[in-house]
């Protein structure tokens, strides 16, 4: 008897013991947790679907369902965080069409709001910034929470005044790669310089801008980071780039290409692991989706052909 007043004052941080309720089975004791209700007697499963009491924010207007909830969320890609309203067009909000001083009124209060949303020459700047980081973001195909990272370090570089005297589209572009580096998803100077209009040695001075006066935490970039970016230009197999990894990091271990360059050694194991797998590539292939040249393409496999293998 004593151990049964201990067991049932137990309390299962997973769930809950519902005294009210009981198995409608065998009237054994139901326990609920945070998945399912079961009976503990008998293992009658009573309930596996929990209802979300919170709040739905979907419309129903005019016998239509909407996904539209309470606008769009909060961002940092825009310079208003995106919380700025809108003025409509040419419908009320019952979708009835509007008379023609009506929508020439909407027009200039559109004009005039449209004015009034940026209120200094520092939001000027910030939206020329976060365009060209978008546009950069898009040729690259990158994801979307890099290009919230690099608008939110262009903020940043803002505040603390590194746009003084300085391209905005060069530290636009400078933000993309150093938030490219932070997130182990490197991109040369070059890929970025491809997509943007300046040179790369400008975005190059950008960067040692932002990295010496924000003391940016940027891990050094290995030839295993551009290795993922070169066997997706060349359609490489699995198997291969698994190869070509493996291979790179053997060849850390024995200081081999240490110093060199990384996509230069990334294009070198990637073809040395090719020919392994049987996927031969052509080095000139090869250095075209490196970004290298044939040459270096060809000295770096030379020099992990004396990596042992595991």
């Amino acid at each position: 008897m004593a151990s049964r007043e201990i067991y049932e004052q137990t309390f299962d941080e997973d769930g809950q013991q519902t005294d009210q309720n009981t198995c409608p089975e065998c009237s054994g004791r139901v326990t609920t947790n945070v998945h399912e209700t079961v009976c503990e007697d008998c293992g009658l499963v009573i309930d596996d679907e929990q209802i979300d009491h919170g709040p739905e924010w979907r419309e129903f207007d005019d016998d239509r369902t909407g996904k539209r909830r309470t606008g769009s969320p909060n961002t940092v890609a825009r310079h208003d965080r995106g919380i700025g309203t809108e003025i409509g067009w040419d419908r009320d909000s019952n979708g009835r069409q509007l008379d023609y001083s009506t929508r020439r009124r909407l027009s200039r209060l559109r004009r005039e709001h449209r004015r009034a949303k940026v209120g200094s020459k520092a939001d000027n700047n910030r939206i020329a910034g976060f365009v060209d980081i978008r546009r950069i973001i898009s040729a690259l195909g990158l994801s979307r929470s890099v290009r919230d990272q690099a608008c939110q370090l262009f903020r940043t570089a803002q505040d603390e005044g590194l746009l003084c005297g300085r391209s905005i589209e060069a530290m636009a572009s400078a933000c993309v790669y150093a938030v490219c580096r932070l997130n182990e998803q490197p991109r040369t100077f070059d890929d970025i310089a491809t997509v943007s209009k300046l040179g790369a040695e400008r975005i190059r001075h950008c960067y040692g801008v932002l990295n010496r006066e924000l003391d940016l935490p940027v891990p050094l970039a290995g030839p295993t980071h551009y290795l993922p970016q070169i066997a997706s230009e060349l359609d490489a197999h699995s198997e291969t780039e698994r190869r070509a990894r493996e291979l790179l990091e053997r060849a850390d271990d024995r200081r081999v290409a240490n110093g060199k360059k990384p996509m230069g050694a990334a294009a070198g194991a990637l073809y040395l692991a090719g020919r392994t797998t049987g996927e031969y590539f052509d080095q000139d292939s090869v250095a075209d989706a490196a970004g290298v040249s044939t040459v270096t393409v060809r000295e770096r496999y030379r020099d992990l052909e004396d990596v042992p293998c595991a």
